[in-house]
C-alpha cells in the first residue's frame, strides 16, 4: 500500500538529513543550477516534498542538494509555496508561501531570516538593485514593499484586485501587479510606490503574465480562456485576443483556467503558452500580429506555468519536463535524491562562478529585446 503523503515527505526528508552535509551545506561552485521550491503544487508533497531543491543545469539537471527552509503552519506542516526571487547583488534567495517569506544565504545555504506579513504572501518580485521586495498579500486587496535586506515593512500599495502576480521589471522603473479578481493590470512607479496607470480591462480576469522587454506589450492569461490576449502597457488598451486551435477546453485540476502558464523566450521571436487539460504547451511565433500558432509539445501532466532559463536555451513547465527550447523535445525530467519526480510552478535559474551568484534568472519568462 502507497504511503501517505506525509509519510512519504518525512522519509525524504530524513535521507537528506542523514546521507551528507553536502545535502544541506553549499560548496563553493561555478556553473548553472536551477533552484526550485516545494512544496510548488499546492501543498503536495509527492512533487518534491519540501525544500529547496537544486539541480545542476550543465550535468542533464541531474540533483545536486536539497535546501531547508521554514514555511510550516501552525500544525507544523509545510505551506504552498506561492513564489521565488532572487538577488545576484546581494546573492540572497527568497520563498514566500501563503503564511511567510523566507531569505536564504545563497553563497551558505543558511536561512537569514523568515517573517509573517499583514495579509499574507503570494508570488513576489524583487528589485534589481535587491532592496525592495514588492510581497502580494494572500489574495488580499495590497501588496507589502519590504525591505529585502532586513525584512521590515516599508510601504502598501493598495489596488484592491486579489493580490497574486508581481513582476519588477529589470529596468527598475516599474513594477505590474495582477490580482485574482480583476481584469485590469496595475503599474507601479519604482519611485514613488504609487499606482501610475492600468492596463485593460481584459476580458476576465488576469491569471499568469509576461511583458516584453521595451515594456510595450503584456501577455495575460485569462479566466476561461485557452490562449491568451495581449495589451498595450503605454496607451492602457487591449490590442488582441488570441485563441488556441486544434484543441477543446475540458477539465483542470488546478487553477480552474485553461491556460495558466505564459511565456517569452527570451528574444522574444516565441511565446510559450499552457494547456493543462491537454497536457500541451503551445508554441507562437511572435514576430507576427497577432502571434500566430506554430507547434505543441507533449508534457507529462497538467502544465500550470512556464519558465525558461536564462539565456532561453531550456524551457521549465511546471510539470518538471525540460525542454530543448529549439528543438522543442523534452531532454530531461527533474527528479529528487530518492529518484521521485518533482514538480513546481515556483523555479529559476541562479548563476555562480568561485561559489558566488554572478547571475540570478526569473521565474516570469519576460523578453529581452530593448528596442
Amino acid at each position: 500500500m502507497p504511503l501517505p503523503r506525509l509519510h512519504r515527505f518525512w522519509i525524504l526528508l530524513a535521507v537528506a538529513i542523514f546521507s551528507g552535509a553536502t545535502m544541506l551545506v553549499a560548496a563553493p561552485q561555478t556553473g548553472r543550477f536551477l533552484y526550485v521550491a516545494a512544496p510548488g503544487i499546492r501543498d503536495q508533497l509527492e512533487f518534491g516534498g519540501h525544500g529547496v531543491l537544486v539541480f545542476d543545469i550543465d550535468h542533464g539537471h541531474r540533483f545536486v542538494r536539497r535546501i531547508p527552509f521554514g514555511g510550516l503552519d501552525e500544525h507544523g506542516k509545510p505551506s504552498n509555496v506561492k513564489g521565488i526571487c532572487a538577488s545576484a547583488v546581494t546573492q540572497r534567495l527568497y520563498v514566500s508561501t501563503i503564511k511567510n517569506l523566507t531569505c536564504i544565504d545563497l553563497v551558505t545555504d543558511h536561512v537569514l531570516w523568515e517573517r509573517s506579513y499583514d495579509g499574507g504572501c503570494d508570488r513576489l518580485a524583487i528589485s534589481p538593485d535587491g532592496k525592495t521586495l514588492y510581497v502580494p498579500s494572500f489574495e488580499g486587496d495590497f501588496w507589502n514593499l519590504v525591505d529585502a535586506i532586513g525584512g521590515a515593512p516599508i510601504a502598501k500599495a493598495t489596488p484592491k484586485s486579489g493580490a497574486h502576480n508581481t513582476i519588477a521589471f529589470p529596468d527598475g522603473a516599474e513594477v505590474y501587479l495582477a490580482g485574482l479578481k480583476s481584469p485590469v493590470l496595475s503599474v507601479l512607479d519604482a519611485k514613488t510606490n504609487d499606482v501610475t496607470r492600468t492596463v485593460g480591462p481584459f476580458s476576465k480576469a488576469i491569471r499568469p503574465f509576461t511583458v516584453n522587454g521595451s515594456r510595450t506589450r503584456v501577455y495575460v492569461n485569462v479566466n476561461e480562456l485557452l490562449g491568451f490576449e495581449i495589451g498595450d502597457l503605454k496607451t492602457g488598451q487591449v490590442l488582441q485576443r488570441v485563441t488556441v486551435s486544434g484543441f477543446e477546453s475540458g477539465t483542470v485540476e488546478r487553477h480552474g483556467c485553461p491556460s495558466h502558464g505564459i511565456a517569452l523566450t527570451p528574444d522574444e521571436k516565441e511565446l510559450w503558452v499552457a494547456d493543462s487539460h491537454n497536457q500541451r504547451l503551445h508554441i507562437f511565433d511572435n514576430t507576427t500580429m497577432p502571434p500566430r500558432q506554430i507547434a505543441s509539445i507533449a508534457v507529462r501532466d497538467q502544465p500550470g506555468w512556464i519558465s525558461f532559463g536564462i539565456d532561453g536555451r531550456f524551457a521549465y513547465p511546471s510539470t518538471g519536463d525540460v525542454i530543448d527550447a529549439q528543438s522543442r523535445k523534452v531532454i530531461a525530467m527533474l527528479t529528487d535524491e530518492a529518484g521521485a519526480a518533482v514538480q513546481s510552478e515556483k523555479l529559476l535559474e541562479i548563476d555562480f562562478r568561485e561559489g558566488r551568484v554572478t547571475a540570478a534568472g526569473d521565474q516570469f519568462a519576460i523578453g529581452k529585446v530593448e528596442r
